[in-house]
């Protein structure tokens, strides 16, 4: 019990430091398997035919054959989700029962838009921190396909659109894009340079097999499966890139088609456990939750949300840029991705090393999740990962994890 109060008091006051976060205590909360589908692409991809409650069942059900744990120790399921109807809170309820899972473990649904998945992380961790809980599954779920249209992300009551703060969160996310762009000077050019970028080290992990390990295949009804990305793609070039047309401010516009996250579909899953509990389980442990943070920032220029929100995180760990080994930050649009990154001085070999969300898309309510499982496949032992994410409405969201 003293053990978890200091670590309660360490995760409430931020009193940290390398040592702290690399140390091994019966009460961390330990990372023992994370996984995710391939990522479809939206509306004429593997998946675009079937809903999140589908993608989900059919995912928990290959995800506990590979995980060899008794289904009913998991005492809590928080499942991030941003387009459907209540956050997926009914169908993806069933899903779980569909797969297996007991009566007797609650689901709760969590919608904060593109940090969902990497939010329900964090919300299976306080509760194992706080001792409501010792192991909880963490996922996170979206079907654009299905789901994504004008109306998909709500609206606000004419009453408030009046008001010029509320106004702000109705914002189209592409044109946040071209107001950091503007703000901070970032051009078509070097955007489409991040871009490129992105793609090669995608289709570079492709063919090297990088991803193998972290998906899980999915069958389709049909008999069809589904196990490899379908976003990255070859023959990629500077030159193609520039002849893409702005997709939201004509003629002056450096949003593109090919510079921005892709429409997807997919599903990631993060099973998390008191390290003593894992311990007595007899289960691998392949990495540590240390500390999350979200913050607001304006909503006319979202995407920079990450470069406030890491600061936050790594100062509760006593950390600084520099020591982190690998970052994982979504990349929304190119633009906002390059700004966190010059305005924190990241250092580019560890952004994204098998690249991000330009081209392997961004299934809004997974992304989170999807990071988790990729960035433990990434890190060395020892070494210090960072996942982070702008956030629709004006929010950042960051995450610190320890490989083991």
């Amino acid at each position: 019990m003293a053990s978890r109060l200091q670590q309660l008091e360490k995760h409430l006051t931020g009193r940290s430091s390398e040592k702290d976060i690399k140390s091994k205590n019966p009460d961390d909360v330990v990372v023992v398997a994370a996984y995710r589908s391939a990522i479809g692409k939206g509306f004429k991809g593997g998946f675009k035919d079937v809903n999140t409650d589908y993608l989900l069942t059919q995912f928990l059900k290959e995800f506990f054959e590979k995980v060899d744990i008794d289904k009913s120790v998991i005492e809590e399921i928080a499942c991030g989700n941003v387009l459907n109807p209540g956050a997926g809170a009914t169908e993806h309820r069933a899903a779980m029962l569909a797969a297996g899972l007991p009566y007797q473990t609650p689901l709760v649904a969590i919608n904060r838009q593109c940090s969902s998945g990497l939010t329900a992380v964090n919300d299976v961790a306080n509760k194992i921190i706080s001792g409501q809980i010792n192991v909880g599954l963490a996922i996170g779920v979206e079907s654009m396909s299905k789901n994504y249209g004008p109306k998909a992300l709500g609206s606000i009551s004419n009453e408030l659109k009046s008001n010029t703060a509320a106004a702000k969160c109705m914002i189209p996310m592409g044109f946040t894009n071209e107001n950091v762009a503007k703000k901070f000077q970032i051009s078509r050019e070097d955007q489409d340079k991040f871009a490129l970028e992105s793609f090669y080290k995608a289709e570079r992990a492709v063919s090297q097999g990088l991803f193998k390990d972290e998906i899980i295949p999915i069958e389709l009804p049909d008999g069809s499966i589904i196990a490899q990305d379908e976003g990255p793609r070859k023959g990629v070039t500077f030159e193609s890139l520039q002849k893409i047309k702005p997709a939201f401010v004509k003629e002056t516009g450096v949003t593109t088609a090919g510079n921005a996250s892709q429409i997807s579909d997919g599903v990631a899953g993060v099973l998390l456990m008191r390290r003593s509990m894992a311990m007595k389980l007899g289960l691998e442990i392949v990495g540590k939750y240390v500390a999350f943070q979200a913050v607001g920032v304006p909503p006319e220029i979202m995407g920079v949300g990450p470069a406030y929100a890491i600061p936050r995180v790594l100062k509760d760990c006593g950390l600084n840029v520099n020591d982190v080994d690998v970052y994982e930050i979504n990349e929304a649009f190119a633009g906002q991705a390059i700004f966190c990154v010059n305005h924190l001085k990241i250092d580019k070999k560890k952004l994204n090393p098998r690249g991000g969300a330009i081209a392997l898309g961004h299934p809004l309510g997974c992304t989170g999740a999807r990071q988790v499982a990729t960035i433990l496949r990434e890190l060395d032992a020892g070494q210090i990962g960072v996942v982070s994410m702008c956030i629709g409405t004006g929010m950042g969201a960051a995450a610190v994890f320890v490989k083991e």
